[in-house]
């Protein structure tokens, strides 16, 4: 295995520098402890290169503590981010450009997450693969305890150094790790982890993790990882039970990373198997019934009847949430899920322009306007039974909304995983 010895002066160059601010730019994030924005860096962007420039060739860098955000998570709990000031995810930015392609090629082929030309829908596709092609129906789901909090240091740097032997590169990445946090105002050291939200950490974890799927590899055990999401695959089930023995060994003795028992469990294609938001199942991909929920429930928070908006305004807040979910989700065979979401979706719009008509004078008008033959009967246009009779889909029909702009998501092509064999 190569190893590599002056790596320091390729971080500092300047145009490396530049480079990673473009990508810290794009990637946008909030300010870190200093409270500089990244626009306020780009302010004095030669100022600032020129003195990451200086402070790293002279080994006088220091990185600042990172500030601790809490982001509720969807299922409960929080999520504890340390947010890096712009500084630090530059120089960090500007060690992933190095080291990333060394370590990049030696990961393990059915590791996906945050790599380069890697996606969510492959690991799906390679996990379906072992389940239905390979015939490994038995899965043991994995779930460990706040991964990103509980990397060892010492394990980390450990494995760093198999690649990269220059000092300076690895006292920066040490240095990165111990920096603290900043919890208001209150300044605790970081003695395990790399926090999530830093720039290195994506990468730092798959090199810590790497381990594992290498040692997994070794005994031909079958796996699929997304960074801490991992599958790993046997014929049947007490196969699957040794496996997830000697998995248990390796991450909790070994690289001292803590398992959460409740939630690790053995499971199979015939149940169901849970990963990255789908359900992979014999002869289909399904979406998780809680991602469904969740999504509907944004959809429901954009759609309420009584925010006194127009509908065009909903719609343009509605349509980058639907692309999103469908760019995701179109892999699944869930062709009939869209058609129903779409009757459901329209039905909480045809309520929203009912609720703004109040009355049904000015529901009568909007049929005079139209030329549609009313029958006298009197309906309480506020009622959601109401917003599914005929007359209602006369004045308000599908094409309505599409003239609004709607996206319809039962027009896009589904069930297409197979493209990302």
């Amino acid at each position: 295995m190569k190893k590599w010895y002056s790596l320091i002066d390729k971080i500092y160059r300047k145009e490396n520098l530049e480079l990673a601010f473009k990508h810290v730019k794009r990637n946008k994030g909030a300010p870190g402890i200093d409270g500089e924005t990244v626009s306020d860096f780009a302010a004095k962007l030669e100022l600032n290169i020129e003195f990451l420039h200086e402070r790293l060739k002279t080994k006088s860098f220091e990185p600042s503590p990172v500030r601790r955000v809490e982001i509720e998570k969807p299922e409960g709990g929080v999520r504890l981010l340390g947010i890096p000031t712009v500084k630090d995810r530059v120089v960090q930015q500007a060690i992933v450009n190095i080291i990333e392609p060394i370590f990049d090629k030696t990961f393990h082929p059915s590791s996906y997450g945050y790599r380069p030309n890697h996606s969510q829908h492959q690991a799906v596709a390679k996990a379906e693969r072992f389940m239905n092609k390979y015939g490994l129906e038995h899965v043991v789901d994995m779930d460990l305890s706040k991964c990103f909090d509980t990397l060892d240091h010492e394990i980390m740097i450990k494995a760093v150094s198999e690649q990269i032997s220059d000092g300076q590169v690895l006292d920066l990445i040490r240095n990165f790790l111990k920096s603290g946090v900043m919890h208001s105002d209150n300044f605790s050291k970081t003695e395990v982890g790399s926090p999530q939200g830093g720039v290195c950490s994506p990468l730092l974890s798959n090199i810590y993790l790497n381990q594992f799927d290498q040692k997994m590899m070794k005994k031909g055990i079958r796996i699929v990882r997304y960074a801490d999401d991992i599958l790993i695959f046997a014929k049947d089930k007490k196969t699957a039970g040794d496996y997830r023995a000697y998995a248990t060994k390796v991450l909790e003795e070994e690289l001292k990373l803590k398992i959460n028992k409740e939630k690790t469990k053995l499971t199979s294609v015939h149940e169901g198997v849970e990963f990255l938001g789908f359900v992979i199942r014999r002869k289909t991909l399904g979406v998780n019934p809680k991602r469904i929920k969740r999504f509907k429930d944004k959809v429901r928070r954009i759609t309420r009847r009584n925010s006194g908006r127009k509908l065009e305004n909903i719609i343009k807040e509605l349509n980058p949430v639907l692309r999103g979910w469908m760019n995701y989700y179109r892999v699944a065979n869930i062709k009939e899920f869209t058609r129903n979401f779409m009757g459901w979706l329209r039905r909480r719009l045809r309520m929203v322009k009912m609720k703004q008509w109040k009355t049904c004078k000015a529901m009568d008008k909007e049929m005079r306007k139209l030329g549609i033959k009313g029958n006298g009967l009197k309906m309480a246009v506020t009622k959601w039974k109401n917003s599914n009779v005929h007359i209602i889909h006369q004045i308000l029909p599908n094409q309505y909304f599409e003239n609004l702009g709607l996206i319809d998501m039962h027009q896009y092509e589904v069930g297409l995983l197979s493209n990302h064999y």
